[in-house]
Parts: C-alpha cells; sequence; structure tokens
C-alpha cells in the first residue's frame, strides 16, 4: 500500500484487542514519521448508521466500509478503524469508530463505546461528530449522555489540551442554521458547566479545552448532488488544518509522529485498565502532565528570549564579559516564572519537574559555554604562542625556561577569564578545558622545539658538509700513503668540534639524557656519511683519477715540466713509475678507513697487477688463487668496501688499455728523433760508394770540364733547384719517409708548377708594360711558399726535436749570378723549434 492508497486499517477490534503490527504497518507504508508535527488526526463519533463511514469516504476519499441499505440497517464498523486522508496536506491521519446505541452490544454494555470515545479525544486534533438533525433540542438523544461522560474522564485522565469538535448535523431540515446553532451550543456548555472538575480548572471555560464548530449537510439518499456539493467544500476547511486559524491551528501537546503509535498503544492501554474510568493518583497525574508543560513552555521561551539570543551570538565571534552574569540573570527570570505557575501543583512532582526544567535548560546552553570556553582556550593558548615567540627571539633564556615561564601566563589568564563565565545553576567540569589547553601548549611546545631541534641539527650538518666535503675530495685526489690518517685526523677534529658546541646549544632544551644522546650519535652519524658519501663519489671517478695520475708522472719530469722525447729517456722506467702513482691511488680509493687499522691492499693490487709477471709466475708454481678473485677485502669490514678486488682488476685492465697509447706515442717519438738526427749513410756505406763509384765519378768530371758549357747549366739547375727546395719544404715533406713524401708530392707537384707558371706570365706582362722604361727583361719571380703551420703541427707528435723553417714574404736582392733582378721578391724563413706532446 502507497502512500496515496485509500485502504483502511483495523486499529482496534470488536474486542478491544489493539493491532500492533498492523498500525506498525500503516505508519511505515503512509511515511508518518518524517513528518515530524506536521500532521493531524480527525475523528468521527456517532449514533450507529447515522452516515459516518459515508461521510468520511467523501470527505478524505477513503474507503471505510458503507451500510447497505438496502439489506436493512445494521452494524457496519465494528472497533476503530483507520486511513489517511488522500490529497489532503498536510497528512492527515482518519478514525472510524464504531457507532453507538447498536442492538448488537446491547443497553448497558457502553464500556466499549465510552473507552472508544475518550481514545478518539485523547489522540485526535479534530473530532467530528454525527447527529441527526431531529435529535438537536432532545435530553435523552444526540450523544449528550455519552458526551457528559467524555468531558468528566477527559478532565480526570488527561491534561487538556485543545481538541476541534465539529458537530455534523446530519438530514438537515428546513429549520434555518442560526436557530439550530445556539440551541445546540446551549446543550454543549450545559453538559460542561455540570461536568465536575478539579480546583485549578473549576472556572476554566469550555473554550480553554474545546474549539466547537457546527455545519450540516443534507441527506444523502434524497439529495445526494448537493450533499457531495456541501462535502467537498467541507474538505476545503481541512487543507492546512494545523496551521493558525485553521480548524486545529492552536493545538496543544501534540506528539511527534514517530512516537505516535507508542502514544496511542499506551492511552488505550490506559483507558482498557480502568473500564469504570476510576482512575488512581489523579491529583499526581495532573501535576505531573501539567508541571512537565509549563517547563516545556518555559525552555521553549528560554530558546526564543531576546537577550538570550543576543548573549549566543555575541559568544560565537568571541569571548563575552560577564557571560556568567548575564546567562545567570537569564536562567533566574524563567526558573521564578515555572515557580510562580506550578506553585498550587503536588510539590513533590514540582520540584522533580523544576530540577528537571533546570536541567534542560542548563544543558540547552551549555553549548554556548563550551564554545566560550573554546575562545577562552584559543585566546590563552594564542598568547603562549605570542609570548614564547617573543621570549624565544630576545633571547633572553633558554627554551625549557620560556616554555616554562608562558605556560604558566597563559593559564593564569586562562583560570582568571574561567572565573567570570561560571553560571551558578551549572556545575559543569572545566577541568577537561584546562587540561586540553595545557595538552594543546605542550603539543605547540613540542612543535617548535622540534623544528627548532631540527633547525640546529641542520645547520651543524650543514657546517659538518663545509668542513669536510671539499677538503675530504681533495685529500683524496692526491692519493698518497698519507691520505686516509689525513682524513681521520681532519674527521675526527671537525666532529668533535661541533658535537661539542652541539650539546652545548641542546643543554637550553633540557632534553633527557637519552634523547641527548640520540641526537649526538645522529650528528655524528652524518659526519661520518658525509666522509662516506665524498669517499664514494670519488670512488665511483677512480679510473678518470688514474688515468689523469698517470698522464701527470708519464707526461711530466720531476720539476713539473712536459717531456721532449729526445731518446734518452727510459721510456720503460717513467710508465712503471706512473702506473705505480695510479696503482697508489686505486688502493687509496678502494676502501674507507676510518678506523685506525692497518690493511693490505695496496701489497695485493701491486704484487697482482704491476708485478703481473713474477706474482703469476709464483702463483703458478705454488698454485695458490687470485688474491683479487673475490668481492670482499681481508680485514675490511664490507659496508667500508668501496671497490672489490674484481672491479680492481677490472679498472686496471682497462686502465692499461687506454695508457697504452701515450706510451706507444712516446716511443714513436723518440724513434722519429733518432732518425731525425742521423741523415748521412753509415760509414761503411759511404766507403763503399766511393770504392765502387770512383771510375763513374770521374768520367763525369772529366765530360764536365771538356764542356763548360754543362757546367754552367748544372749550376743555374742546382741553384733553381735548392730555391725551388727551400720555397715548398722538399726536405719537410720528405721527413717522415720516402713513401709518405712522395705521395705528398705528387699531390703538390701540378699546383706547383701552376705557381711557377702563373709567377712567369704575371713577370713578363709587368715587363712588357714597362718596356720603355726597362728595357731590359726580367726572370720570373718565385712565388711566395705556403704555410708550414700543419706540418708543424704534425711534428708535436712525433717527439723529435728539429728546426723547421717558414716562409715569411720579404724583398731582398739575390747574386746577380743567380740571374734574377734586384727588384724582384725573395724568402726570408723563420726558424721554430718543435716541442712534443
Amino acid at each position: 500500500m502507497s502512500g496515496e492508497d485509500p485502504c483502511s486499517t483495523q486499529l482496534i477490534d470488536g474486542d478491544g484487542g489493539f493491532n500492533v503490527d498492523g498500525l506498525e504497518r500503516f505508519i511505515k507504508e503512509i511515511r508518518l514519521a518524517d513528518c515530524g508535527l506536521s500532521y493531524a488526526v480527525v475523528s468521527i463519533m456517532g449514533p450507529q448508521s447515522s452516515g459516518k463511514s459515508t461521510l468520511l469516504n467523501h470527505l478524505f476519499k477513503t474507503n471505510f466500509r458503507e451500510m447497505d441499505a438496502f439489506r436493512g440497517r445494521s452494524q457496519t464498523t465494528k472497533g476503530i478503524w483507520v486511513a489517511k486522508g488522500i490529497g489532503i496536506e498536510p497528512c492527515t491521519i482518519v478514525m472510524d469508530l464504531e457507532g453507538t446505541d447498536g442492538r448488537e452490544r446491547g443497553e448497558d454494555d457502553t464500556t466499549f463505546e465510552k473507552q472508544s470515545a475518550l481514545f478518539a479525544l485523547a489522540i485526535s486534533d479534530i473530532v467530528l461528530i454525527n447527529m441527526w438533525c431531529h435529535d438537536i433540542g432532545r435530553e435523552q438523544a444526540a450523544n449528550k449522555p455519552l458526551l457528559k461522560t467524555v468531558f468528566q474522564v477527559m478532565m480526570r485522565l488527561f491534561s487538556p489540551r485543545k481538541t476541534t469538535l465539529l458537530f455534523v448535523i446530519r438530514d438537515k431540515t428546513k429549520t434555518p442554521m442560526e436557530y439550530l446553532e445556539p440551541v445546540l451550543r446551549e446543550d454543549i456548555q450545559k453538559i460542561w458547566d455540570s461536568v465536575s472538575k478539579p480546583p485549578a480548572h473549576k472556572d476554566t471555560p469550555l473554550s480553554e479545552f474545546f474549539n466547537v464548530e457546527v455545519t450540516a449537510l443534507p441527506s444523502f439518499e434524497e439529495k445526494e448532488e448537493q450533499f457531495k456539493e456541501q462535502v467537498s467544500q467541507l474538505r476545503q476547511r481541512f487543507f492546512n488544518s494545523i496551521a493558525p486559524g485553521g480548524l486545529a491551528g492552536d493545538r496543544r501537546g501534540v506528539i511527534p509522529a514517530s512516537g505516535f503509535s507508542f502514544s496511542a498503544q499506551q492511552i488505550w492501554k490506559v483507558i482498557r485498565e480502568n473500564k469504570d474510568l476510576d482512575l488512581p493518583a489523579h491529583k499526581v497525574m495532573v501535576a505531573t502532565v501539567r508541571c512537565e508543560e509549563i517547563a516545556n513552555e518555559k525552555l521553549s521561551q528560554l530558546t526564543s528570549d531576546e537577550k538570550w539570543l543576543e548573549l549566543d551570538a555575541a559568544v560565537q565571534s568571541g569571548p563575552v564579559p560577564g557571560f556568567g552574569k548575564k546567562l545567570s540573570s537569564i536562567l533566574d527570570f524563567y526558573f521564578s516564572e515555572y515557580d510562580s505557575e506550578a506553585v498550587y501543583f503536588d510539590e513533590s512532582v514540582r520540584n522533580a519537574k523544576r530540577k528537571q526544567l533546570e536541567t534542560r535548560a542548563v544543558n540547552y546552553v551549555h553549548s554556548a559555554f563550551q564554545t566560550l570556553l573554546g575562545h577562552l582556550r584559543s585566546r590563552a593558548l594564542e598568547k603562549f604562542k605570542n609570548d614564547l615567540d617573543k621570549s624565544l627571539k630576545a633571547e633572553k633564556k633558554g627554551f625549557a625556561p620560556s616554555v616554562w615561564s608562558c605556560t604558566e601566563a597563559a593559564l593564569l589568564e586562562f583560570d582568571t577569564n574561567l572565573k567570570d563565565a561560571v553560571v551558578k545553576h551549572a556545575d559543569w567540569d572545566t577541568k577537561r578545558v584546562r587540561e586540553k589547553l595545557k595538552r594543546d601548549i605542550d603539543t605547540y611546545a613540542g612543535e617548535v622545539r622540534s623544528a627548532r631541534l631540527t633547525e640546529l641539527k641542520r645547520s651543524y650538518e650543514e657546517k659538518l658538509k663545509q668542513a669536510l666535503s671539499e677538503p675530504v675530495e681533495s685529500i683524496l685526489e692526491a692519493g698518497t700513503d698519507n691520505t686516509w690518517p689525513s682524513i681521520r685526523n681532519l674527521y675526527r677534529i671537525e666532529t668533535e668540534r661541533a658535537v661539542s658546541s652541539f650539546s652545548n646549544d641542546l643543554s637550553g632544551f633540557e632534553l633527557d639524557d637519552s634523547t641527548r644522546d640520540s641526537m649526538i650519535a645522529s650528528l655524528r652519524e652524518v659526519s661520518r656519511d658525509i666522509v662516506y658519501k665524498k669517499a664514494k663519489d670519488e670512488a665511483s671517478k677512480v679510473l678518470i683519477h688514474m688515468k689523469e695520475r698517470f698522464a701527470t708522472v708519464f707526461s711530466h719530469d720531476k720539476d713539473s715540466m712536459p717531456r721532449v722525447w729526445t731518446g734518452k729517456e727510459d721510456i720503460r722506467a717513467i710508465t712503471k713509475e706512473a702506473r705505480t702513482a695510479a696503482l697508489k691511488l686505486l688502493a687509496v680509493l678502494t676502501a674507507v678507513r676510518l678506523e685506525d687499522k692497518t690493511d693490505k691492499i695496496e701489497r695485493i693490487l701491486r704484487s697482482s697487477l704491476l708485478d703481473v709477471g713474477s706474482s703469476s709466475m709464483t702463483r703458478h708454481i705454488e698454485g695458490t688463487v687470485d688474491p683479487l678473485a673475490s668481492s670482499t677485502w681481508d680485514e675490511v669490514s664490507p659496508e667500508d668496501v668501496l671497490i672489490t678486488p674484481v672491479q680492481c682488476k677490472a679498472y686496471w685492465r682497462q686502465f692499461n688499455t687506454e695508457t697504452e697509447y701515450a706510451v706507444t706515442q712516446a716511443i714513436s717519438a723518440q724513434e722519429a728523433h733518432k732518425r731525425n738526427n742521423s741523415k748521412l749513410p753509415p760509414l761503411w756505406a759511404v766507403i763503399a760508394m766511393i770504392a765502387l763509384g770512383f771510375n763513374e765519378f770521374m768520367a763525369i768530371i772529366t765530360f764536365i770540364l771538356r764542356s763548360p758549357f754543362y757546367l754552367f747549366g748544372i749550376f743555374v739547375v742546382f741553384f733553381l733547384s735548392y730555391a725551388v727546395a727551400l720555397q715548398y719544404n722538399l726536405a719537410g715533406i720528405f721527413h717522415h719517409g720516402m713513401l709518405s713524401g712522395i705521395m705528398t708530392l705528387s699531390a703538390r707537384f701540378l699546383p706547383m708548377v701552376m705557381n711557377i707558371l702563373q709567377g712567369v706570365v704575371n713577370q713578363g706582362q709587368q715587363q712588357y708594360q714597362n718596356y720603355p722604361q726597362h728595357p731590359q727583361p726580367n726572370l720570373p719571380p718565385l712565388t711566395s711558399a705556403q704555410s708550414f703551420r700543419q706540418h708543424n703541427e704534425s711534428r708535436r707528435h712525433t717527439g723529435s726535436s728539429s728546426v723547421v723553417v717558414e716562409p715569411v714574404s720579404s724583398t731582398s736582392s739575390v747574386s746577380s749570378n743567380s740571374g734574377i733582378d734586384d727588384t724582384s721578391p725573395t724568402s726570408r724563413y723563420q726558424a721554430g723549434e718543435e716541442v712534443t706532446s
């Protein structure tokens, strides 16, 4: 069944059994619990077969069972049924009660009728009383006895609630309403006046408990259309019935929708247990209900009090001076109002309800007090932070004394402000807030302490890094026998200096011994890590350092001057010396040696790598294992190892490969130097040439002496050839060998011839232009020589020491015997000494 389903549910059966499950299911299906206080309960009572169910079905679109007039008049509704009004806001619960005066229950059995009527009045906001028009004015009609009994029991059993009684006059006759309604109201007032009342309500008018409304409807059977039209008009009055001005606009004591089921069960239980309606403890019950209503009223007034709302709004934004006095004054006013209104009720109940009111009121304002405490705590904490910051900046005290003095000042301010905020009616425990403030202060002080200790430690770490990093790097790059003793000495001095100063700075924090020792140990570890890190960095570049050390020793003499390979140097000895220096550097970077321990690493490396011939022979004879075939060093801790034996062997192999070229170049330079210094053939070759070529030599001399022309031609050819050889550096071309010289000369031959021819042509043109002034013909000048810088650069790599000539353009005269004019250009030569690489 959905929320709009008109299906009805039997709430109480004819025997008085309460359908708990049915009611729970009904409430769940119509989602009554979500309505809060926005719901209304409408019930109907009246004589049997008076058309109650028909009226409800047309008025609220329900589907209560109706009497079939063609089958006779009999009881149709048994017990109490409940349904939801369709299309009406707010949610309206409709109850259809069993009719009265039914023949089925008999004349004497009116208990259920009274109980059901009383139940309807107890939980309903609006009660429809169905009555016949012709019963108005009759003493024994119109449910007068039932209504009288209801009024009496209502005063005794329940606290008064403003219930609307809507009298519906059925089958209205021609008598106008202005005559019918006064008579009906007069009868109702007489019944109310005749009911005995408690002293407190002796003079209370009917209007204090009930709103009486009267309406009339025509006959459904005779005037059905007119009946439906007027019912539709009446239906409009049930829209927004609980709003001010509605049918139940001034109702009181509304049960929240979520508690409707339990309330209905308890009310019916009380009614069923008192069939004779003789309720015990009437005075206590009335006092309990009424005092609770008064207390609820005063608490409601407190929640809307302007002074309280202003105080609550002010405390949300910050501390309020005089908060305790102001709030105590507001509470005193409403407590005194309660006392004046509840003075005539039972004393024990009145006092108990007053205590409950005090508790509820104090609990209600407790949130504002907690907010104020939060502000006071925040202010005290902020004061502590500011005072601590100023104290630490002033540096007049240590950290711990500053924290202690600032804490005392903050707590004193909190306690002073707390006294001004205490409410006399409340016994609130403020120790927790004070303890929380103390914890917050300790937490903040701990954070500041941690931050300052971290900063202090970081500064000392930076100092250690500056004091150790570069010196350690420089010492490691030197790679001498004194490397690690120097590093150890530097490490100990700087570490102890930093630890001593760090320990003095920690004294102001008043740390416990374990924390202090832990921080000092951590600083020592940082110092050690700096050395380890730097050693690892240098070890990762060991091959570069070894090659640099080798190049330094191999290419420079003891005076740090570059070596010139003249052929007198012992390259084998120099190479061994350079490799020994590189090996020493490798041994230094093999492991970290911060402890005063000796090791055999250098001896092992020397025997295994440098003295490779003898050591390998010895191992072969003795059958021992290669000491470098391992991943650890004896007498060295694994964490101190930077380069393993296996890695040393690999590094050395790569080192030898990459330095072999330098040795080869040095040897080549020496050989080239020797060749340059021995231009003449050996003596035995000279003697052999003289012995074997004497006859040929004498024949040539004889031939030349016989013909002076040939002698002159040979002389000219010699001088021309010598000039060309000097100009084009033919000696330098053949310096590196016959084959290389021939290839170079063949490549330059054609350009050389072209240059000579070009010079002759240029000289001829010049002579032709100057023919009148210079009738004598001139020989063509020789062209300037090309640069020999590339040749000199190549010779620097040979290691030879020789004189090389470079042509420089100039003007000078040559002997007239050469056949060259005085104005023709010649060549000068600038000598330069070649430097070996």
